[in-house]
């Protein structure tokens, strides 16, 4: 009984040693898997900047679209970085598990033979069958003997399993030793890649200075440009604010008209009792456009829908975020841009974000401005050269509003601006994906 206590105990703790080092490096493998996506997708992105890098770069003198596209790119370059340092963690973490591993299995190696060892000895001294028939024959009854008989079977049994636990722990430790060697191999692909990619991270800061460099010498011209810009987008900004107060008095007009129609009504059963007609909104409504079902289903359906609203164009590059900011790294300029703007070739079809109606179409200068209305939200696309909508029509998420019109060189922006009924600007960033 003692020696299969003693043979369960050895079986169960190696069993133990075994999984959990197979749950560590299944665990660390799968983090190391994912790095190794997040990794590819990293560089895809990094190659589309650079092939939209080279083609603003044809012909054309330093524009923030390049100082954008350069920024863009040392930021995916220093998430490459860091990237890279996490799956050197990872496989750091591999290699002191398989240490660890090794040390256990061989200090469990060594008690195995030891024990063995000792097994063999024994089994040696008392070889003779006379002893084993002496052993037998020399019990109290025959249930005594039958015991003794077991004993010897189970005795047996534990050397056999003595012998196929060394075996399968020196198998372990050779696995631990060669994914040992495979990690160490690994870690110095990953350690080149580094190297690799903090050198193109400090060309590619030479590159964005000098970008920097010869903006500042442009700065009157850019100043021009942003105020050019600026007063562009006032009159952009007016016109929004004319179309949602316009689309706001219509639905104030709806809502009090609704109320009106909740007028006493007589109760023929009893006439000193009266009812009315219940109400279709409460009186704390908190928009106008909320006073009807549908409208409110359309904002409640944006909203549900934020962070994965599609961007407006297939391709482009944001060259100027959203809010108070300096148009490029220092800078003395300062611009306040109510969306977000995204440089595009002309001729980009436009589309809209989400199913919405399309609250007016209107110029602003040169170009062509569509708003789309989603229940209290409303969107807005400025640079077009077209539209192919017109006011009143309900159009759904990923219909052409129109056509990219051209500032220079075959490229255009489009300034895409969310607000609400109380006629606030929303960060876009935040609403798409």
């Amino acid at each position: 009984m003692k020696i299969q206590i003693q043979m369960a105990k050895q079986l169960s703790l190696l069993f133990l040693l075994v999984t959990l080092g197979l749950s560590a490096s299944f665990a660390q493998q799968q983090n190391r898997s994912e790095l190794e996506k997040e990794r590819a997708d990293i560089q895809r992105q990094i190659e589309d900047v650079r092939r939209s890098l080279d083609e603003t770069k044809k012909n054309r003198k330093e524009t923030l679209g390049q100082l954008a596209l350069l920024q863009r790119k040392l930021k995916l370059r220093e998430r490459a970085i860091r990237n890279v340092n996490q799956q050197i963690n990872v496989i750091d973490a591999q290699v002191n598990q398989s240490w660890r591993d090794i040390l256990k299995l061989r200090r469990e190696l060594d008690t195995l033979k030891l024990q063995y060892e000792k097994s063999v000895i024994y089994a040696y001294k008392n070889r003779s069958n006379y002893d084993f028939l002496n052993f037998i024959f020399s019990a109290t009854n025959f249930n005594d003997a039958l015991r003794r008989v077991a004993y010897l079977k189970s005795y047996r049994n534990y050397r056999e399993q003595q012998a196929e636990n060394i075996r399968h722990t020196q198998d372990q430790l050779n696995e631990r030793l060669t994914g040992l060697k495979v990690h160490r191999e690994e870690k110095n692909i990953v350690l080149k890649t580094q190297n690799s990619e903090r050198s193109q991270l400090v060309g590619e800061k030479k590159e964005k200075d000098a970008v920097v460099s010869k903006l500042k010498s442009r700065e009157k011209e850019l100043n021009k440009e942003l105020a050019a810009k600026q007063k562009q987008d006032a009159s952009f900004k007016r016109s929004i604010t004319a179309a949602i107060r316009r689309d706001l008095e219509a639905a104030k007009k709806k809502q009090e008209s609704l109320a009106k129609t909740e007028t006493p009504k007589t109760n023929t059963e009893s006439p000193n009792t009266t009812t009315t007609t219940t109400k279709t909104v409460s009186s704390k409504t908190l928009s106008p456009f909320d006073a009807d079902a549908t409208e409110r289903l359309a904002s409640d359906n944006f909203e549900k829908n934020k962070r994965k609203l599609p961007w407006p164009i297939e391709a482009g590059n944001v060259i100027m975020e959203f809010g108070r900011q300096h148009p490029y790294e220092g800078s003395d300029l300062w611009y306040d841009n109510q969306g977000i703007t995204i440089e595009t070739r002309a001729g980009t079809a436009v589309k809209a974000v989400f199913d919405g109606e399309v609250s007016s179409v209107f110029s602003v200068g040169d170009m062509i401005a569509v708003i789309v209305r989603h229940g209290k939200y409303f969107t807005s696309y400025s640079g077009l050269s077209s539209a192919s909508v017109k006011k009143g029509q309900e159009v759904k998420m990923g219909q052409s509003l129109g056509r990219m019109g051209e500032k220079a060189d075959g490229m255009g922006e489009l300034d895409f601006i969310i607000m609400n009924d109380k006629l606030a600007n929303l960060s876009p960033r935040a609403w798409l994906r």
